[in-house]
C-alpha cells in the first residue's frame, strides 16, 4: 500500500538521458521525416502542410513519452519538444530568410492540367490518376476539363484550379450602373 503514494522526485525532475542526447535523437528523426514526407508523400499531406503535420505527431509522441515514463524525466520529454518546435520555427525562417532555400522546404505548385490538357508526365510523378484528378475537379464545380484554364497541385498536396470562366461566388449580384 505504501508504494501506492511513493514517488521518486528524482525520477521525475532529474533528465536519465542526456540533454544533447535528446537534442541530436529528435533532430535526426525531425529532419528524417521532414525529407521523407517532402519528397514522397508530398500528396498524401492533405491540407496541412508538412511541417505541421511533423510538428504535431511528433510533439504528441513527445509528450506522450514524457507523461508515461518511456523517458523517466519531464525534462527530457519538455527538452524534446522545444527541439522539435525549434527545427520548424528554424526550417521556415530559413525558407524566409532565403529564398532559394525556400523551393526545398516549401516545394513549388506543380502543373496537372494546362488549357484543357493533361499534363500526364507531371501526374506520374505525382502517382495521381485522372480519376483521382478528375474528382477533385468536381469538388470544385468544374465538370469538364475544357474549362479548366490550370489546375496545380501546390506544395501541400491541395490541388487548385483556374477555370476560364471564373463563376460568381454566393451573394455576389452583378449589378448595372
Amino acid at each position: 500500500m505504501e508504494k501506492l503514494f511513493e514517488i521518486d522526485w528524482k525520477s521525475v525532475f532529474v533528465p536519465d538521458v542526456s540533454l544533447w542526447e535528446t537534442f541530436i535523437r529528435g533532430t535526426v528523426v525531425y529532419l528524417s521525416i521532414f525529407i521523407i514526407l517532402r519528397f514522397v508523400l508530398k500528396r498524401q499531406a492533405g491540407t496541412v502542410g508538412i511541417t505541421d503535420l511533423l510538428v504535431v505527431v511528433l510533439i504528441s509522441d513527445a509528450a506522450q513519452n514524457a507523461i508515461a515514463a518511456d523517458y523517466h524525466s519531464i525534462p527530457n520529454g519538455i527538452f524534446l519538444v522545444l527541439t522539435i518546435v525549434f527545427w520548424s520555427f528554424f526550417l521556415d525562417w530559413l525558407g524566409y530568410r532565403f529564398p532559394r532555400l525556400q523551393r526545398l522546404i516549401h516545394p513549388p505548385p506543380l502543373s496537372l492540367v494546362e488549357h484543357g490538357k493533361i499534363m500526364r508526365r507531371n501526374m506520374r510523378q505525382e502517382l495521381l490518376t485522372e480519376g483521382e484528378l478528375m474528382t477533385q475537379l468536381r469538388q470544385q464545380g468544374v465538370d469538364d476539363l475544357m474549362e479548366v484554364k490550370m489546375a496545380y497541385m501546390e506544395g501541400d498536396g491541395r490541388i487548385s484550379v483556374i477555370t476560364y470562366e471564373q463563376k460568381p461566388r454566393g451573394n455576389q449580384k452583378n449589378k448595372a450602373v
